[in-house]
């Protein structure tokens, strides 16, 4: 990419070292009409729990902004960045058509070959033309290409333009959950690996996005590593936590020490060995992070007897030599989150269902819930000294994520570079 875009003036460093401190950047994709029209059409197909309502969708994750904004967050959605100053800078205009040229093609229909087209019908197959269709589109019509991911598919008609045209397409209809491309650690961004076919391109996608906005991507998952950002959480800069089973790997995590892009001493590598599934696919499908000292956590997880319980494996890295060893594994994720000092509010198999595990916590335990049962149940902890706001997403939901999924936290504030009360 030759160009970096002016939406973040000033501290164009991404960092992430616990979830309770303050978020000052979001990025997050407003439901598209194109690929949700097109995911929702068959939404198993698409990965989605169940159908969905796009007019209904698009107001609900309007709100959802309104909400992050309130809270005095920079927010920066997926278009806004693909489209920015593409009108007026050339080179912020080419790399926005580089990235649509990737992602239309142009084939023969099965069953036909080039040869039989007319000569000089051979060339509106060629990369030579579709650059041209790409340089004349206008910046709608780029991201649109970029979302939907189109085939043409070429038949001769031996009459009028001499081609027939054909269409499929494979729309980013679940790039509405940034979550999950990227990771933001200590270090920066590590971008992911997703595991579902439906998602490869994404990563490509917010890749594009991150480094337009300048922040720093410090590494990138190799095959055969998976990761995915659902399964990631900060908690300072003493620890990080990776859930792995069902979508996130070992591999991914054996990356994340050899590379050294955690920043952190110790790594709490959470095991799904038992469960493994769809409805709790993600570590923030079970828990989350609250304050400092308090977490929610699905109950039927809970404990040594739990036939679904998770197991922590923790690293901790050798300062001398710079590489992370085990020094403790298999240990109940409810015990070590206890060794840890959080209180856990115990959330029912019930609740975890309608997303009651999957909350924001912006900061300062200011947290964003989609389940009021369960926001109640949080609030009356006297473990819990912060504020819960609920919003309806439950369009959003339809589609197998809530709040945490559907928002990547590029920065938030180091709580050591935080003024003292002194100092202010």
């Amino acid at each position: 990419m030759s160009t970096v875009c002016t939406l973040l003036e000033s501290n164009r460093k991404a960092v992430q070292e616990h979830e309770n401190e303050m978020a000052e950047v979001v990025i997050v994709c407003e439901p598209e009409q194109a690929s949700l029209m097109m995911g929702g059409l068959h939404p198993r197909g698409s990965l989605y729990e169940r159908p969905i309502n796009i007019d209904t969708a698009k107001a609900q994750h309007a709100e959802f902004r309104n909400q992050l904004r309130a809270h005095g967050v920079r927010v920066l959605t997926v278009r806004e960045i693909l489209a920015y100053n593409v009108e007026d800078n050339v080179s912020a205009r080419v790399d926005l058509e580089d990235l649509a040229f990737s992602a239309l093609d142009y084939e023969m229909a099965a069953g036909h070959k080039v040869d039989e087209l007319a000569k000089e019908d051979r060339k509106f197959i060629s990369d030579d033309y579709k650059r041209e269709v790409i340089e004349k589109m206008g910046v709608g019509q780029l991201v649109d290409t970029i979302m939907t991911n189109p085939t043409v598919h070429l038949t001769p008609s031996h009459r009028d333009t001499g081609l027939f045209a054909s269409y499929t397409f494979e729309p980013l209809s679940n790039l509405v959950y940034t979550r999950d491309q990227q990771i933001t650690t200590c270090k920066g961004i590590v971008m992911g690996r997703l595991r579902s076919q439906q998602r490869q391109r994404e990563v490509q996608v917010m890749k594009f996005c991150i480094t337009k906005l300048g922040l720093n991507v410090v590494g990138e998952i190799r095959e055969p590593g998976f990761l995915e950002g659902g399964d990631f959480f900060p908690l300072g800069a003493d620890l990080a936590m990776l859930g792995i089973g069902l979508r996130s790997n070992a591999a991914a995590a054996s990356q994340l020490m050899e590379e050294d892009l955690l920043g952190t001493r110790r790594f709490a590598v959470v095991r799904d060995d038992f469960d493994q599934d769809q409805d709790r696919m993600h570590l923030d499908c079970v828990f989350s992070v609250l304050s400092d000292t308090c977490c929610i956590m699905l109950e039927n997880i809970m404990g040594e007897a739990s036939p679904t319980r998770r197991l922590v494996d923790e690293y901790e890295r050798d300062p001398a030599t710079g590489k992370y060893k085990m020094v403790r594994q298999g240990v109940e994720l409810a015990a070590y989150m206890r060794g840890e000092g959080y209180h856990i509010v115990p959330i029912t198999a019930e609740h975890q269902l309608a997303y009651a595990c999957n909350v924001l916590n912006l900061g300062d335990s200011r947290v964003i819930s989609v389940h009021a049962p369960s926001a109640r149940q949080i609030v009356k902890s006297p473990h819990f000294k912060g504020d819960v706001r609920v919003i309806d997403f439950s369009s959003i939901t339809s589609m197998y994520g809530s709040v945490h999924c559907a928002s990547q936290v590029v920065r938030r504030m180091p709580r050591r570079l935080m003024p003292t009360p002194a100092q202010e």
